[in-house]
Parts: C-alpha cells; structure tokens; sequence
C-alpha cells in the first residue's frame, strides 16, 4: 500500500485545516483541546457551519448531502478536524442513524429525515443498551408490539448519551419475542415528544450527566417509522456499530492530545528541573507515539480495503481500530493526569483552606481530571473491549 499522499491529497488536506482553523469559533476549538464541556449551542453552532460547507455528512451518498471522496479524502477529512480540535458532527446523527436510512430506510424516511439530521435540525440518540443488555445486546428486553398502523414501546434504554438534547432516538426493540435472540429484533424511529417516554440523567464519575435512562410506557410510535424490515434490525445495528468503530478510533485527536501533553509538559516542574526531562515520563510517553503510529498505518490498510467492500456490508477491521483506538485514548489522558499531578485534585468546597491561593493554573481539576474519568468509558461503548477481542479472534483468526 502507498503511504505517501498525492500532491492533489496535500493540497486537499491543507484547504481542510485551513478551513477548520478559520471558520470553526477560536473559543469553541480551544474548549475542544483542553477537553472542556461543550454545551449544546456549541455542538450546534460547529456542525452548522461544517453542514453548509458540505462537510458535515461525507459519508453519506451525494444526493443527501455527501461527498464523492476516496477513502484517503475521508480520512485526511477526520485526522485535520481532529488535529484542529474540531467538535466532530454528531455521530449520533451523522456515523449512525443517518447512514443506516440512507441504506435501509424508505425514500419517505430519507426526505423527511436526512437533510434536517444532516443540519442538525434534528436531535438524535440511541437506544441500544438495556439495564441487561449492554455487551450482550442481543439480549434486550424493549418490547413493540403490532397494533394497527402502530407498534406499542415498553421498556427501558439506559446510558443514553445526550439524551437530555435529543428530538428523537432511534431504537432497538423486540418485535418478535420467540424468535432467536437476533432475529427478533427491529429498528424503530422515535419522537422524543410522544406521550409515556421519560428521562432521568445518569451523574457519571466525572461529575457530569452525560448520559440518561429513557423509559417507554405504552409508547405509540407510527409503523412508518420503521426502518427496513421487521425484525432485521439486527443487520442494521451491526452496519451502525461498524460506522461507530471506526469513528472511535480518533487518531487525530490523540495526536493532538499528545502535543498538548509535551507542551504542558515543558512547563510542568519536576524536581530540578521540568518533567520534560525526567526519562520515565519521555519513555511512557516515546510508547504511546510508536502505538500510535502502528495504529494510523492499520488504519490507512483498512480504508485502502474498503473500496472492495460493499457498502452495506460491516467491516471487522474497525473493531481492532476501535480496540487499540480506545487503548491509546486513555493512555492519552493518563499522560494529561500524569503532568497534572496534584493540580487534578478536587477544588476545596469553599470550607476548607478557602484563604489559600492557587498554585497552578486551573486547567487541572477543571478540565484534565474529568476528561480522564470521561475516558474510561471508550473501552466500554461501541462494544466492549472484551467484545472486540472475540470479534477479532472469529473474523481473522478463525477462533
């Protein structure tokens, strides 16, 4: 495989990155890098401008929104929105549910849908993980029964992320309860709004409520807003899942996150001099970068494969992306907490030693500490780890 770009790829890359360091709001970008909140009006202002660009839905086909790129386009497209810290697009709206109607779904769906996802008129979320059915999720109880022109929704989705934003979620649900686990499943399309829905936020270890529990009631959703066929949603998840894995890769991000940590590190004292020097902290990080680099080239092997594959077919080349792709994004942030050091400690709660002042900068507690719990949680969505590994095992070993 050709490792090198084409002049045409440089320049390609490089309107990008101008674009994404000029367009995109300073203030909004500099959040991104110091892995500070984002609130909703950020995410929505960035994937505005992205959207009318044209480059907020690349994946998808032209008709909809998409580019007609090669894969390596594709990719220099996430590695520069990662090196200039930019929020990417909602992948709830752009890597899931808009690709999976863009392939599965009715022309209907797809007008009614596809260019308010794209702009993000619309707010999704997913319903993929129960209380028992996380890892296993072929295991999930939500049940939609057939009445009429409608299914009936019980059950309960949990660690749905976002979900306090979303106009509407796009669920799994069991439309045929004596079938084998994945063959009774179905795809269904959910107004947020409908009457016997409720949320309830999850307080996550950083502090934060990332995440919700929803639970249907008797919730009646309209047939037509199945996707595909009844009771083939499984196919659909695992073409959705594939999109999420390669997206949980963020190579780009962790290189720039790693950047952050050298610079940081230059400034940071450590003994006589500053933790740059110290060997230790050099070699940790030196491993990191070489796994890295391994990781980018298995990357550009996949997108070079892909154009042999079609394009609703999943690729188990993306869980060994999203496996060490986690790996590396919470070695990542071990390096941030690393550099940190005491300044991660939680803030006094105003009772305590109050009449002390800082002795760092804030960006510690404030931003590094909580992006380091935050990222525990990689290894886990999008199928576990664990998950990945067998995945890998039957797909390319043979186990």
């Amino acid at each position: 495989m050709e490792l090198r770009f084409t002049p045409e790829e440089i320049a390609f890359r490089e309107e990008l990155r101008r674009f994404f360091r000029t367009e995109i709001p300073a203030e909004i970008r500099r959040k991104v890098s110091e892995g500070r909140h984002l609130g909703k009006e950020d995410i929505l202002t960035s994937q505005r401008i992205l959207n009318a660009r044209g480059l907020a839905v690349p994946n998808w086909p032209v008709e909809w929104g998409g580019q007609d790129w090669t894969p390596v386009q594709r990719y220099l497209y996430l590695e520069e929105m990662q090196l200039s810290a930019v929020p990417p697009p909602l992948s709830f709206n752009t890597s899931m549910v808009g690709p999976v109607i863009a392939t599965f779904g009715s022309e209907a769906q797809k007008k009614r849908f596809l260019p308010a996802t794209a702009n993000l008129d619309i707010w999704w979320c997913q319903g993929f993980s129960e209380p028992g059915a996380g890892s296993d999720l072929a295991g999930l109880k939500t049940s939609a029964r057939r009445e009429g022109d409608a299914y009936i929704v019980n059950g309960q989705k949990t660690w749905t992320t976002l979900g306090q934003y979303a106009d509407w979620i796009f669920c799994l649900v069991r439309t045929d309860p004596t079938a084998k686990k994945q063959k009774g499943i179905s795809f269904l399309l959910i107004d947020m709004n409908t009457p016997g829905i409720t949320r309830r936020p999850i307080q996550t270890i950083d502090g934060g409520v990332e995440v919700n529990e929803i639970f249907f009631d008797e919730v009646r959703v309209p047939a037509e807003n199945l996707v595909g066929e009844e009771n083939k949603g499984w196919d659909y998840a695992k073409f959705l899942l594939s999109n999420e894995r390669y997206g949980i890769a963020r190579i780009g991000q962790t290189k720039e996150r790693i950047e952050r940590v050298k610079r940081l590190a230059k400034q940071t004292p450590a003994g006589e001099g500053m933790l740059w020097d110290d060997p230790d902290f050099r070699r940790r990080l030196a491993q990191t970068e070489i796994e890295l680099k391994a990781l980018e080239i298995t990357q550009m092997r996949a997108i070079s494969a892909q154009r042999h594959r079609a394009s609703d077919q999943p690729d188990p080349s993306s869980s060994i992306l999203k496996l060490k792709g986690s790996e590396l994004q919470q070695a990542a942030t071990g390096l941030l907490m690393g550099v940190a050091g005491p300044l991660a400690m939680p803030k006094s709660d105003g009772h305590e030693h109050s009449n002390e002042p800082p002795i760092g900068p804030d960006w510690g507690v404030d931003a590094v500490a909580p992006l380091y719990f935050n990222y525990r949680k990689v290894s886990i969505y999008g199928g576990s780890n664990e998950i990945q590994r067998q995945i890998i095992a039957k797909a390319f070993l043979g186990l």
